[in-house]
Order: C-alpha cells, then sequence, then structure tokens
C-alpha cells in the first residue's frame, strides 16, 4: 500500500485498500531469501525523495533504500575492475543496482538505433487497405445525422442577443480606426523658465571685450600719440609684448577716419577665443589642510616617557661604542674606542670598575638571566665572558661556581671558534673565559634563557654568524652558506626564532625547523640596527639612511610604517620590555622616543607616535648618539654618544 507521505492519501475517496497480491516467488534460483521487492504501487517514485525508505512490504513495514556512499573514486574503481559495469542499471523503484540480461540489452540498442522493440515484428509486411479509395455501395459506418447538426444553437442566439443589447446601450464601443497622422512633442512645455537646464549648469559666460580708451579715439589728447622713438621701439618689440596692438593714430574728423584694416582679422580671433576658450567652471575642493593630518593623541596622554636628563656618566675618553643594562637595572656595562669596558651604578653615575681590555670594544651584552651575572664583551676577534662581581655576593659566586662545573667531554670536538680559559692575571680583573674567533668580532647577543649567545663576525663567509653555548663550551654555525653582509642578530624573545639583518633585508629564521620563516623587505639602503618587540611580533630597524622602519610580522613583509624623523644615519634602535616606548639614536646627535602601541586585537594597527626628541651629546667626528637602551623596569633611556659621555633620561 502506498502509505500517506507529505500530507498525500493513497485513493482519492481516501478509503484503505487492501494490499495488492504478489504470488511468491517459488523455487527461483536467483532469488534472495527475503522478498523485498517494492510493492507501494503505481505512484511517482519523487514522493519518497526525501524520505529514507522507498515503499513499504507486505506487513506495512518500511523498505528503506539501500546505502549509496560510492563516492568518485569508488565509481571509478568499480568502472575500471568490474566487467560487468557497462550493463549495471539502478531500479528507481527498490534503488538497487540490476545487471541487465542479454536481451534486455538487445532490446535497449534495437529503440537506439530507431529499430522496433520487438524482434519478431515486421514491418514490410503487406498491408490491407480496409478503407479503399473507390465508393462501395456498403458504407463503413451508417449512423443517422444528428438533429443539432441542421437547427440553429439557442445558445448562440442568446449570446449574439445578449451582445446587440450591449452595443445599444453603448457598453461596447466599436474600434476606433487607428490615425496615421505623426505627433511632435514640445520637449520644454513642461520646463520651469528659472531652472538651468543639466548641461548648461556649468555654463560661464564669454568675457566681455575690453571697453575702448583714449588711445582709440580718433582724436585722442596729444599725450596718447607715440613719439617717433616710441613708435620705432613698439615695432621692434615682438607683438605678444606691445602694450598696444595698434598704434593711436589723430584725425580731423570723423569723415577722415579711413577703414580699419585689421577689422576682419580681429574679429575672427575673437570668433576664435569664443569658440576654443573651455568654459567649464572647474569644481574646486575645499579641504582643510588639518584634515590631512592623522589625528594623533597628545604626548601628554601617553606618559610616562623620559622627557629630561638626569645624569652623565663620565670617564671614557673616547668614542663610547656600546651599552648593557643587568636585568636588575643597577648596572650599566659600556664599551669604548679607548679600550677599556665600565661598570657604573644606574643611580649614581658612580663608576664602580673599569677593565682594560687591549682593544676597541665593538659590542657588550649583560646576560639576561636575572640568576647569572655575566657579562659577553666583543674585543677585535674575542668574545670574553667577564664575571663584574657586582651587587649580591652570592648571585655572582654561585656564577662562578657554574663555569667552573664545566667538564670537558672524553674526546674533542671540531668547533669554528677556541675556548680559552682566562689566565690567572685576568681572572683576577673578572675574565673567565674567551672565545677566540677567526676574524674580528662585531656584535654579541645572549637568548632569553642566558645560555646561548650569537657572535657576528666582520667576514663575507658563511662564518658569519656563529651561535655557542655556554654550559657545554660548545660553538656551530648554523648556516651553509652566506646570504650577504650580516649587520646584526637577535634572538626571539619567546619563539624559537632568529633574526639576521643583512644591508638590505631581514631574515627570520626557525631554529626547530632549521628553515626560513619570513624574509623581510626593509625599503632601506643600508640597515644598521634591529630590536624586536618583548611580545615578539613587531621589529623595528634603524638603516643609515635616517629612515626607521616598523614591521608587523603578522601583516606583512614590507613595512607598516617608514619613520623619517631624523636627519642622519641612525645608529641604534631599541624596545622598552614593559612600557609601549622605542627609541632611536642619530647621528644629528638626538635620541627620539616614540610611543608604540601594540594592540592584543590583531584587527588594530599599532599606534606610532613620536614623543619627544632628546638632546645633550655634543657631535663628534660628525658621529652623534651610537647606542640607545631602556631600563628594564622604569621608563628611562641611556645613550652613548661619540662624545665620550653616557648619559640617563628619565
Amino acid at each position: 500500500p502506498a502509505f500517506p507521505e507529505n500530507g498525500r492519501e493513497r485513493g482519492s475517496a481516501g478509503l484503505s485498500c487492501p494490499p495488492p497480491f504478489y504470488p511468491p516467488a517459488l523455487n527461483l534460483p536467483s532469488a534472495p531469501p527475503q522478498d523485498i521487492r517494492n510493492t507501494v504501487g503505481n505512484i511517482p517514485m519523487e514522493w519518497y525523495q526525501d524520505f529514507p525508505h522507498v515503499g513499504y512490504d507486505l506487513e506495512g513495514k518500511k523498505i528503506y533504500k539501500p546505502i549509496r556512499n560510492k563516492d568518485e573514486l569508488d565509481m571509478f574503481l568499480e568502472k575500471m575492475e568490474n566487467p560487468d559495469y557497462w550493463r549495471t542499471v539502478q531500479d528507481k523503484m527498490t534503488g538497487a543496482d540490476i545487471k541487465l540480461t542479454d536481451e534486455q540489452v538487445d532490446l535497449v540498442q534495437r529503440l537506439q538505433k530507431g529499430q522496433f522493440g520487438d524482434v519478431h515484428f515486421d514491418p514490410y509486411e503487406p498491408a490491407v487497405d480496409f478503407f479503399t479509395h473507390e465508393v462501395m455501395i456498403h458504407p463503413v459506418t451508417n449512423r443517422p445525422a444528428d438533429k443539432r447538426s441542421f437547427i440553429p444553437s439557442l445558445i448562440e442566439k442568446e449570446k449574439v442577443s445578449k451582445l446587440v443589447h450591449a452595443i445599444k446601450m453603448g457598453w461596447i464601443k466599436p474600434r476606433k480606426p487607428k490615425d496615421d497622422t505623426p505627433t511632435y512633442y514640445d520637449l520644454w512645455a513642461h520646463e520651469d523658465p528659472n531652472s538651468i537646464l543639466g548641461r548648461h549648469k556649468m555654463h560661464v559666460p564669454a568675457p566681455k571685450m575690453k571697453l575702448p580708451g583714449h588711445e582709440e579715439s580718433y582724436n585722442p589728447p596729444p599725450e596718447y600719440l607715440l613719439s617717433e622713438e616710441e613708435k620705432l621701439a613698439w615695432e621692434q618689440q615682438e607683438p605678444a609684448e606691445r602694450k598696444l596692438n595698434f598704434v593711436p593714430q589723430q584725425y580731423r574728423c570723423l569723415r577722415a577716419v579711413p577703414a580699419y584694416p585689421r577689422f576682419i582679422h580681429e574679429r575672427f580671433e575673437r570668433c576664435l577665443d569664443l569658440y576654443l576658450c573651455p568654459r567649464q567652471r572647474k569644481m574646486r575642493v575645499n579641504v582643510d589642510p588639518e584634515d590631512l593630518i592623522p589625528k594623533l593623541p597628545k604626548p601628554r596622554d601617553l606618559q610616562p616617557f623620559p622627557t629630561t636628563q638626569a645624569l652623565v656618566y663620565r670617564g671614557h675618553s673616547s668614542l663610547v661604542r656600546c651599552l648593557s643594562v643587568s636585568p636588575s637595572g643597577q648596572w650599566l656595562v659600556s664599551g669604548s674606542d679607548d679600550c677599556t669596558v665600565r661598570f657604573w651604578e644606574v643611580c649614581t653615575a658612580r663608576c664602580m670598575k673599569t677593565l682594560p681590555v687591549g682593544g676597541v670594544v665593538k659590542s657588550v651584552a649583560w646576560n639576561p638571566n636575572p640568576t647569572v651575572c655575566l657579562v659577553a664583551v666583543c674585543v677585535e676577534q674575542s668574545v670574553l665572558l667577564v664575571n663584574p662581581s657586582l651587587g649580591d655576593k652570592l648571585l655572582y659566586g654561585a656564577t662562578d661556581q657554574l663555569l667552573e662545573s664545566y667538564a670537558a667531554p672524553d674526546e674533542e670536538r671540531v668547533q669554528p671558534v677556541q675556548w680559552v680559559t682566562a689566565t690567572a692575571e685576568e681572572y683576577g680583573r673578572g675574565v673567565r673565559l674567551a672565545v677566540r674567533h677567526s676574524k674580528a668580532v662585531k656584535q654579541v647577543t645572549w637568548h632569553g634563557k642566558g645560555d646561548y649567545f650569537a657572535s657576528v663576525v666582520a667576514d663575507n663567509s658563511n662564518m658569519q654568524v656563529l651561535i655557542h653555548q655556554t654550559s657545554k663550551r660548545w660553538s656551530q654555525n648554523p648556516f651553509r652558506k652566506s646570504k650577504g653582509l650580516v649587520q646584526c642578530v637577535l634572538f626571539h624573545p619567546v619563539r624559537p626564532y632568529f633574526f639576521v639583518a643583512t644591508q638590505r633585508y631581514v631574515r627570520v629564521y626557525n631554529l626547530l625547523k632549521q628553515e626560513l620563516t619570513k624574509k623581510l623587505m626593509s625599503n632601506c639602503k643600508w640597515v644598521s640596527s634591529m630590536a624586536i618587540h618583548p611580545g615578539g611580533d613587531n621589529v623595528i630597524c634603524g638603516s643609515y639612511d635616517s629612515k626607521l622602519a616598523w614591521f608587523d610580522l603578522d601583516l606583512s613583509t614590507r613595512p607598516y610604517q617608514l619613520l623619517r624623523h631624523h636627519k642622519k644615519a641612525l645608529r641604534s634602535v631599541a624596545f622598552h620590555k614593559h612600557y609601549p616606548l622605542f627609541a632611536s639614536g642619530s647621528d644629528d646627535g638626538t635620541v627620539i622616543v616614540c610611543h608604540g602601541m601594540v594592540y592584543n586585537d590583531l584587527l588594530q594597527n599599532p599606534l606610532l607616535v613620536p614623543v619627544k626628541v632628546l638632546k645633550g651629546h655634543a657631535l663628534t667626528l660628525d658621529l652623534g648618539v651610537l647606542d640607545v637602551l631602556f631600563h628594564p623596569t622604569q621608563p628611562w633611556v641611556f645613550s652613548s654618544g661619540a662624545d665620550g659621555t653616557v648619559r640617563l633620561y628619565t
């Protein structure tokens, strides 16, 4: 039985009918044990399109559609592997796959060729002429004609009389003959005489000609007439340079005035002026120049930031190239061209210790781990690891114990550098280890955990960048080939990334995967310095062509903003660890402090506002500020200059 689906009732009267009886299939070898024939009857199968079943069995239970979950790949494999695939079709009634028999295939092929379905049908057997062309005496049919075929229709008569009545009453009007005369419309009939037409809105009236003056009179006053010299000068002038385009003349009376020779010429020029002059009103946009400047917050709303010079650390006799501050913020170390490293107390500007190193100090870096008291110093071809022995005695004592607990491996490993233990004399001065390189070292930087540090060698080979592990006294070269002259390197503050700045690009390497992650285009001619935001998603680069590029690593490989605040080359850039501040030092002798707010909302761009220009360093040998550095906890900035001083701005 067809059960009601989607509100459809079986049968017109809604009576329940007994299910049709099917004789059971007996002793057939191909019949399945359970007869699942669709007993739904002859109804449209679209009714069951959205249902999981196709009909009902004899007990009235649903017959479910077979699960067809073959995808394209299964279909393709079946097509390739199943030899009967071409003769398998799907039965719409039961939803099952049925293999066609040879007779059914023959029937399909005959129908496709346009032949008769029945094999035994002969299309060419002789035709029997039931109706002949000859008129017989006995007709085929002899039914008498209808009466209505020869009586006028009463219904038609009634309809016609109704139409006649309607025409008489004027309810139905006969069609008017079409008028073929063309009609014309007055375009301007409904035009408002005061309104300006669209195409004339921008119309500018033609300029009026200048009215004639006294000099054009036929009898001008004598002062308007030209003398001989003036007439000669007028003739020698270019036509465009002449004040008057004619020579004033005097006549006795109006009758004596001849025809003007240039009359037609002047009229023609006037016509040309009117026709060629583009008389269009230019719409001028009134823009307030103030609106074009981005609305930046006032610097006083962005406090705290360093504003005044508080202390000057004097003592170096030559230019101070590099600075570093202890993680506690209590001690400051500076390296200079006078071949010394000086340790200062930040709050008092007192020099606690001077360490002569016998060469120009290119870079110093205090270990960022607060439990280790160690400073890396670049001197010529070595990186010295110095224990300054400042502050907590337990702390620097533990550092020495840590270094002395090193046990050498059984077999010597090949390394690109030599790890040399300090002599007794050097040990007394504070030097604990020396890492000897093959060429001069120009930069050293620590990893955030304080065990690894990287050094940059002034060389153009693949040995420019080396990474060293202090606890194991082990060094390695991370790069197989050189990608250009490396300017500086930095470790990412939280992720295992390594930033390498060459002259034009900053490459970001993943140290775990040992692959290049990003290549930042600096849009600068020569990168000088680099700093990473403590969050790790923003980088700033200073360059010798006096630009500061801010990169948003999530946004693009090109700079989010290029700041051109300095007049001369930038030597150093720095971020503050906790405050939204960054600073840049330049050869123009100034330190510019900027507010650089990075938002947690990824849709909001960083806010960069320059807040203060700090001056104080004197220019020496055309060099100004060589290094800038923020205090780890306070909104203070240190700067070292070519004038041999270190300055603290608070």
